[in-house]
């Protein structure tokens, strides 16, 4: 999956009843098979369901638990030692699940269910739901996490794998998707209908199957024998093209990889409309937004980025993390997802290597710190039973940190071990279940290095560790004390000091040479040759902690940074410079005099986030009065830049240099507010509303610029326009328009129009949060959110419930955080319990850097201003 409360239960079996359990099903019996058969009705928006379950009893027992959500039963048998006896339903609504109870008991051994049902085609995105394209209905799956119960009776937990042989009666005219191939099609039963079987799939979890449901069109391919499609609905196949490239690309890179090459014998990758996460790697049948299908004549760098990583090589990762072997229970996702993230920059390094994946690699671990930053953070491993706690598992630790974690240990103990290692670890558990101590064990043994030592203290405590630096000059040699401490956004809490430690595999970097040590205490020595080179903290950027300079070191590195360190490093040092300021131990103007040093940095990810970081200050820190200070000195240090690389794309520009220059467009002209900028991003807009081809990583930057003062007569335009886009991305580049003026009528039309029929639930959540994320639309937007809650709910999906919650962590004052606090108590949305706890920490770290910051911008931008006048009077 790339992305997006109930009760504790007590069950009483009749007959050797279990002890109570939180909201699992009794461990009474184990699925072998299931034979599914799907029957759609569109027109009432329900199917009927014809399940058979092969099971294996554990021990007697009257009665059998499933897991089932709104499904209405209509008979249920259960067959055992040859005798059939009609099982009497108790359903449990509440804890979603459903008792079936026989007169006389069943023998411990082999059983079959059988079980006649309806159920919803519901329109929360979730179970099998229905969507809506191209003036039809289509049928969809999306099971994860806990969601397998809502298409079909299951045992509903990632540990009880079964194999399945899944049948649809549908529609003449239409076709299906799944995951296994079609081995047969015949007619009826009824007029009108057809029955297509699939193959058996191989024994997975209850949340792989995949079912959809519609009149698909496919473009096909294949790699290494293995067919390979891109499917939509009608008039998307000549957009499928780039993802299919990256398929099958990605497909060869993992068959060499991987030891075990891809068993499932074909790959579809499904592009719909309506779906609540990114993407889902259902097992041989992957379902995506629709934001695969690339315009091959122009797309932007970071569309196919997005395409090619998250979409294809993340979901196809998991077919061997996740699919192949699955995590015993929810707790370890990580074993899933940041494996998933941690391959995903692989394929794509090697296929597009201008693409500077490593970079990207560093920016998903330094969100990950973010995060991991604060006091509500949790581990890697973390605790849950509910689906709403399940739900709140799918965060950035669980993707990004866990990804880095893995990284770090690849790059300590070598890639080569620690591949060998994965394949071990693959070879072992294949179709079946694993834990985390699983895992790291396949890795030490492979590595003979204490590999299960590190990985369980970054696994099963939470926080990011600092790693400080200090260094001093003896004998000729430099000495470097090494310190750890668990790192802290909060002054007050990082200062009172923390128990955690780490075992850290910290490399050290002078010049071209590296030490690596591993850090197991608090504090250790390390002595490099010579004196008076910068020493820099985290090597290759491979590790997964903040690093901590003295101001000496901290000065060698950044005016040597573009000389020796490599644009990862230098995209980590930013993030550890920044750090420092929400301690206070360095100030806003030791970031800007970086961000000055770095200004020719050719790394698009460095400058984005120096981009970022100046917006965050023009829109925090700066006052009105010393706006024009500001803006003029955003002006002065990137103007000479631009210039230099040049205003407008040329065709040989290389996508790298394209995504430089957005986000260099976006620091002059949103934030500098450079009229050449402003006036030049209209232009651009402009033949983007007329139709005429332009960079689309330059609009991408444009927009925002272009429409910030815009009026209604610009707003209705883009409506206008809005109704002839063709593609996901011109979605994405128009749709943001809207929320991006600074009328504040403008905006409100925006809002209404996000919680309309007219908008798809997947998308509204994310419309809001961009109007509040718009410094003109903040108050607005919260203000809005409160007062149509009701409506603003029926947008949410299981993976979008926490976005408006996250949407929120843009405050930045006291009272504002305590209306935040009061209203999502009042409101509570289960599965973003903790995300509420880490946006009011965002807020009140922003209040306190505020609080201390503010008065040092206006000292800087001063101290700037009369330097500025003396070398001028100097004539320098």
């Amino acid at each position: 999956m790339k992305k997006i409360g109930l009760t504790v239960l007590v069950l009483q079996l009749a007959l050797m009843a279990p002890a109570a359990f939180g909201q699992r099903i009794p461990d009474l019996a184990t699925p072998d098979h299931y034979q599914l058969t799907i029957t759609p009705d569109f027109g009432n928006e329900n199917f009927a369901g014809d399940e058979t379950i092969q099971i294996r009893l554990l021990k007697p027992s009257s009665s059998i638990t499933l897991n089932a959500a709104e499904i209405k039963f209509a008979e249920v048998t259960i067959a055992s030692s040859g005798k059939t006896q009609t099982a009497q339903v108790t359903s449990d609504e509440k804890n979603e699940m459903a008792t079936f109870t026989v007169s006389e008991p069943l023998a411990a051994g082999p059983a079959e269910i059988h079980i006649r049902y309806t159920g919803i085609l519901n329109g929360q995105l979730r179970g099998l739901y229905l969507s809506k394209a191209n003036n039809r209905k289509y049928a969809i799956t999306q099971l994860e996490n806990t969601d397998a119960r809502r298409m079909y009776p299951s045992f509903d937990e990632p540990s009880y794998k079964a194999t399945f042989d899944i049948t649809t009666i549908i529609d003449k005219g239409d076709t299906a998707i799944s995951n296994g191939k079609i081995v047969s099609e015949t007619p009826g039963p009824g007029e009108g209908k057809h029955t297509l079987k699939f193959s058996t799939t191989p024994k997975m979890s209850s949340y792989l199957v995949a079912l959809a449901i519609g009149d698909w069109e496919c473009l096909e391919g294949s790699a290494d024998d293995i067919p390979i499609r891109v499917c939509g609905v009608p008039g998307k196949k000549q957009y499928s093209g780039f993802a299919l490239e990256a398929a099958e690309f990605t497909m060869k890179f993992y068959n060499q990889y991987f030891a075990i090459k891809y068993p499932y014998g074909k790959l579809d990758i499904l592009g719909v409309a309506d779906f609540s996460a990114g993407a889902m790697e259902n097992t041989a049948c992957i379902i995506s937004r629709d934001l695969i299908f690339v315009d091959p004549k122009q797309s932007s760098y970071f569309l196919r980025k997005i395409v090619a990583q998250d979409l294809v090589a993340h979901e196809m990762a998991h077919q061997w993390f996740g699919d192949l072997v699955t995590m015993r229970w929810w707790d370890d996702i990580w074993l899933n997802e940041g494996f998933a993230t941690w391959m995903s920059f692989k394929p794509i390094e090697a296929w597009k290597p201008e693409w500077n994946m490593q970079t990207d690699a560093v920016s998903s671990s330094t969100g990950a710190m973010d995060t991991d930053s604060l006091s509500s953070t949790r581990a890697i491993e973390a605790h849950a039973e509910t689906p709403a706690q399940i739900q709140e598992l799918f965060d950035s630790i669980t993707y990004n940190k866990a990804a880095a974690v893995l990284s770090m240990v690849e790059g300590d103990v070598g890639q080569d071990v620690f591949r060998n290692g994965v394949n071990s670890y693959l070879a072992k558990y294949s179709y079946a279940n694993a834990t985390s101590e699983d895992f790291w064990k396949e890795i030490t043994q492979v590595s003979h290095q204490p590999v299960d030592r590190i990985m369980e203290s970054f696994v099963k405590q939470p926080g990011v560790p600092l790693v400080t630096l200090k260094t001093t000059c003896n004998d000729g040699k430099t000495k470097v004390t090494l310190s750890q401490q668990r790192y802290f956004s909060d002054r007050t809490i990082f200062e009172a000091g923390s128990k955690e430690q780490w075992q850290i595999p910290v490399c050290l970097k002078t010049g071209k040479d590296e030490k690596c040590q591993l850090l197991s205490s608090k504090e250790q020595e390390v002595i490099l040759p010579a004196c008076g080179s910068a020493v820099y903290g985290n090597a290759g950027a491979r590790g997964y902690y903040r690093s901590g300079y003295d101001s000496a070191n901290l000065k060698l590195i950044s005016s040597s940074a573009e000389r020796t360190l490599s644009s990862d490093e230098r995209y980590l040092l930013l993030n550890d410079v920044i750090a420092q300021v929400s301690l206070n131990r360095l100030t806003v103007g030791d970031v800007l005099s970086l961000a000055q040093d770095m200004k020719d940095d050719n790394s698009a990810a460095v400058m984005n986030f120096v981009s970022n970081q100046l917006t965050f200050a023009g829109d925090y820190l700066v006052t009105d009065a010393d706006r024009a200070q500001y803006q003029a000195w955003v002006r002065n240090t990137y103007g000479p830049v631009v210039e230099k690389l040049g205003w407008v794309s040329g065709p040989k520009d290389s996508d790298e240099t394209r995504s430089l220059r957005a986000s260099l467009l976006t620091i002059l002209g949103a934030v500098g507010r450079e009229p050449k900028v402003i006036q030049m991003s209209r232009d651009l807009f402009d033949k983007a509303l007329n139709g005429q081809p332009v960079d689309q990583t330059l609009l991408f930057a444009a927009v925002g610029i272009a429409v910030r003062e815009g009026d209604a007569a610009l707003y209705n335009r883009i409506l206008a326009h809005f109704g002839q886009i063709k593609t996901q991305e011109e979605f994405i580049v128009f749709g943001q328009a809207f929320c991006l003026f600074s009328d504040p009528a403008l905006l409100t039309r925006t809002l209404n129009f996000a919680i309309s029929p007219a908008m798809r639930a997947q998308d509204a959540p994310q419309v809001i949060r961009a109007v509040m994320a718009n410094p003109a639309g903040r108050q607005l937007t919260w203000e809005f959110v409160r007062q149509h809650w009701p409506e603003i709910e029926t947008k949410l999906s299981n993976y979008s419930e926490a976005t408006l919650v996250q949407a929120a962590s843009v405050f930045c004052d006291t009272s504002k955080r305590d209306e935040v606090q009061q209203f999502f108590s009042e409101h509570k949305i289960p599965a973003a319990e903790r995300e509420l706890k880490l946006t009011l920490e965002q807020i009140n770290g922003c209040i306190d850097v505020r609080a201390h910051q503010q008065p040092l911008m206006q000292s800087w931008l001063q101290q700037h201003e009369r330097a500025v006048a003396a070398n001028e009077a100097n004539g320098k």
